[in-house]
C-alpha cells in the first residue's frame, strides 16, 4: 500500500504535507522503523479476533499496522492537530475507531463492552515517557479488561518494570506491575528510529496480565503503602522507612516486631524484599491488630 507509513520518507511526506509541528508537552516521537513496528505486532500476538486500544496513534504508523492485523483498533489521540492527519492517513482502513481525547480520561472498560462485547482487550502504544506510569498502572488498578499491553517505553522504564531485588532498577514501580502482570523485554529500540530523536534509548516491553496476582495478601492498598514508603528514600532502612511515613500509622516497636517475625535482619533495607515478603510483611502486620493504618 502506497499511503503506508513506517519509513522516515513517507512520514516526513505527511508531516510537510500538513504542516505538523511536533508538541514537546505531548512528547511527539514517531516511529520509523519497520522492524520495530513488526516486533510490536508480534510480541502483542494479535489476531483478527482481538479488539486493540491504541494509546497516541501519531500519525497512524503503527495503527495501519494493528488494523492490518486485528479485527477492530480503538485509537485514541490526545492533539487536535493530528486527528485531520489520521481521517487521512487510516481512511483505507474501516476497521479502526478515532478517538479524539486524552486517555487518562477515556473509559476503556466501556470501549470493551461495546466494541468487543466485553471481552478482554489487547492495549498497544508508543507511550510518552512522562506519562507512562499514570497510564500503564490505570489500566491496571481501575480493572480494565486487558488481556496484554505491549508498549515503547524509556529504556530506564522498562529496566525498572522487569527487575527484582537487589537493582538498583528495582523499586515500587518493578513491584506494581509485578503484582498484575509478567513482563517480558521485547527489544531495545535506539534513538534513531524516531523522529525526532529522542535523547534517551527506549524499549518495547510487554506486560501480559495475570488472571490472578502472583502473590495472596490481605490487604492491596495497605501493601502498596508499604512498598511506597520503604523505597521513599532508599538509604534508608526498612524500619526507618515505614516508621516515618506519613501514610502509615504504625509504631516503630510494631514495625520492627514484623521484620522480625520475618526472619529478616533489623538493617534490612527494602529494596533487598520480594514482592512475597511485601506481602507477608502487611499480612503480619494486620495480623497483630493494626488495622486503623
Amino acid at each position: 500500500m502506497e499511503s503506508r507509513l513506517g519509513n522516515p520518507k513517507n512520514t516526513i511526506e505527511i508531516i510537510k504535507k500538513y504542516d505538523f509541528v511536533f508538541q514537546k508537552k505531548f512528547g511527539q516521537n514517531f516511529l520509523i522503523d519497520t522492524r520495530v513496528l513488526d516486533k510490536i505486532i508480534a510480541a502483542a500476538e494479535i489476531t483478527k479476533e482481538d479488539m486493540v486500544v491504541e494509546i497516541g496513534p501519531g500519525i497512524g504508523t503503527m495503527t495501519q499496522y494493528l488494523a492490518e492485523a486485528a479485527g477492530c483498533v480503538a485509537a485514541v489521540e490526545i492533539d487536535s492537530n493530528l486527528i485531520p492527519i489520521l481521517k487521512d492517513t487510516l481512511q483505507a482502513y474501516k476497521n479502526v475507531i478515532l478517538i479524539h481525547n486524552d486517555i487518562l480520561k477515556v473509559d476503556i472498560a466501556g470501549l470493551a463492552r461495546k466494541y468487543n462485547q466485553g471481552r478482554s482487550i489487547k492495549v498497544v502504544a508508543n507511550l510518552p515517557y512522562y506519562i507512562t506510569t499514570p497510564i500503564i498502572m490505570g489500566l491496571f488498578e481501575k480493572n480494565v479488561p486487558v488481556q496484554n499491553i505491549t508498549v515503547m517505553v524509556q529504556k530506564e522504564v522498562a529496566d525498572r518494570m522487569q527487575t527484582g531485588p537487589g537493582s538498583k532498577d528495582y523499586g515500587a514501580l518493578s513491584l506494581a506491575v509485578q503484582y498484575y502482570a509478567s513482563p517480558y523485554l521485547v527489544a531495545n529500540v535506539p534513538p534513531n528510529c524516531f523522529l525526532p530523536r529522542p535523547k534517551v534509548g527506549s524499549a518495547v516491553i510487554r506486560l501480559t496480565r495475570y488472571a490472578e496476582p502472583p502473590v495472596q495478601v490481605q490487604d492491596p492498598a495497605l501493601m502498596f503503602r508499604l512498598i511506597r514508603a520503604s523505597f521513599s528514600q532508599r538509604r534508608k532502612t526498612l524500619l526507618n522507612g515505614l516508621s516515618h511515613s506519613a501514610e502509615l500509622s504504625f509504631e516503630k516497636e510494631q514495625i520492627a516486631a514484623a521484620i522480625a517475625n520475618l526472619g529478616l535482619p533489623p538493617a534490612v533495607r527494602g529494596e533487598t524484599l520480594s514482592l512475597e515478603q511485601f506481602a507477608r510483611l502487611c499480612d503480619t502486620l494486620l495480623q497483630k491488630g493494626n488495622v486503623s493504618c
